[in-house]
């Protein structure tokens, strides 16, 4: 038995989805804890597509139990949506399936409004967000006026909840925003319905986890984004709006700090960050284009191209000290095949400084420039290749850099987008 949490290690878009799918072969339980509908993985099984924001990537085991953590900020359209296509694609959800936290805070349309008012009024300064309404889900949440998934299953209590926020919302959006205020009896209808569709699924995720921690179960925790995108960890203010660090897996589940045995974090093998915000190592050339191309780096919620750059080990070894990493999975190897010189960061350099861990101070990040190592790149396609010794040898020593200059185990490293496409090292659950 084993309790494993799976985080990124950069600004997201890692590949924990693909690598949340492989690794639930062994997990009996898998649970997303973070974020909401601004996160989406997207897996590739035998030759389909699949793109999840809210449901755990596990729901494509059968035999897997999926559970979505309070500490999520919950549309109950966008997870009725990915529900009814999982169904007309031959995967039924039930509740036997997946059970909802009677905890977790639900995005209201309000809180979409709010988000894209404020971008609209932000102008240049606007920080990126995917405009879903996350955070002033989580304000809500923090200063105690939100609803939560109990509240859709008590109609009276809703609306009670519904037409005091409203009238703060709308006096914000007419006021201050200059946009349309929202109906309430519109808003109830729509709610109160997926309250009734989603009631089967609202449960107790911590006496779940407790149960099956009891019986030995495995448990595998999902994160969405990153670390670097960790609202009091990341690059503030240039950040999501929930806490991305591994320490989050127990709070937005419910399970105790001494039930997790593992922390694995992904690394992309070069690096990637959507929306604004500092980026060291980002390459605004040839080859960075070439990286997006080939990577496909473009936004599974938003559509959204992604800056690429080269690997940067100052932002992997902050999020090693940060989540208390005890392996590391390497995905998109194969991107890299055919480019003639890699670098990896293995520094920074700010003015007379040389830094080995990310500054939290904004204008100090955006003044450091990378400090990197060279290594010769491969030209053999790696696709098919399933042992480690298998690699093209300077696959291998890049590989071999990467553990060097972090100081931690690979356990597995993927060198395509499909499930089967994976080097085990090591199993985490063993």
């Amino acid at each position: 038995m084993a309790n494993v949490v799976v985080i990124g290690t950069q600004w997201g878009d890692e590949g924990k989805g693909k690598v949340v799918d492989l690794l639930t072969e062994r997990a009996d339980y898998v649970v997303r804890f973070q974020g909401g509908n601004n996160a989406g993985h997207t897996l590739v099984v035998e030759g389909r597509q699949f793109i999840f924001h809210l449901i755990p990537s596990g729901i494509l085991h059968t035999g897997t139990v999926c559970l979505i953590g309070n500490g999520v900020v919950l549309d109950p359209g966008v997870l009725i949506q990915e529900m009814d296509k999982l169904g007309a694609a031959g995967l039924r959800v039930t509740p036997e399936r997946l059970a909802i936290s009677r905890y977790t805070h639900v995005i209201m349309p309000y809180h979409r409004a709010l988000d894209e008012a404020r971008e609209l009024r932000k102008g240049s300064t606007r920080i990126g967000t995917t405009g879903r309404g996350i955070g002033p889900c989580y304000e809500d949440k923090v200063c105690r006026s939100g609803i939560r998934i109990h509240d859709l299953l008590d109609p009276a209590r809703f609306q009670e909840k519904l037409e005091a926020n409203l009238e703060e919302k709308n006096f914000m959006l007419k006021q201050y925003f200059g946009a349309e205020p929202l109906e309430s009896a519109r808003i109830a209808d729509e709610y109160l319905a997926y309250g009734e569709r989603l009631a089967p699924f609202a449960a107790n995720v911590s006496e779940i986890l407790q149960a099956a921690d009891r019986d030995g179960r495995n448990l595998l925790f999902e994160g969405a984004q990153g670390t670097h995108l960790d609202i009091d960890h990341g690059t503030y203010p240039f950040v999501t709006s929930s806490n991305t660090v591994a320490g989050n897996a127990c709070c937005g589940s419910g399970i105790g700090p001494t039930r997790i045995h593992k922390v694995l974090g992904i690394v992309k093998a070069y690096t990637t960050r959507v929306g604004g915000g500092p980026f060291p190592c980002e390459l605004l050339d040839e080859t960075g284009t070439r990286i997006q191309k080939v990577g496909g780096e473009f936004g599974a919620t938003t559509g959204r191209p992604r800056r690429c750059g080269w690997l940067d080990t100052v932002v992997v070894n902050s999020s090693i000290r940060l989540n208390g990493l005890s392996g590391l999975v390497i995905t998109k190897l194969d991107v890299l095949t055919g480019i003639p010189t890699l670098k990896i960061a293995v520094k920074y350099r700010c003015g007379s400084q040389e830094l080995s861990s990310v500054p939290p101070e904004l204008k100090a990040l955006e003044a450091c420039e990378p400090v990197y190592e060279e290594l010769p790149g491969w030209d053999q396609d790696i696709r098919r290749v399933r042992r480690l010794e298998d690699l093209p040898a300077n696959a291998r020593r890049y590989l071999k850099a990467i553990e060097e200059l972090t100081s931690i185990p690979l356990d597995l490293i993927s060198v395509g987008p499909g499930r089967e496409e994976t080097i085990v090292l090591r199993n985490p659950f063993d």
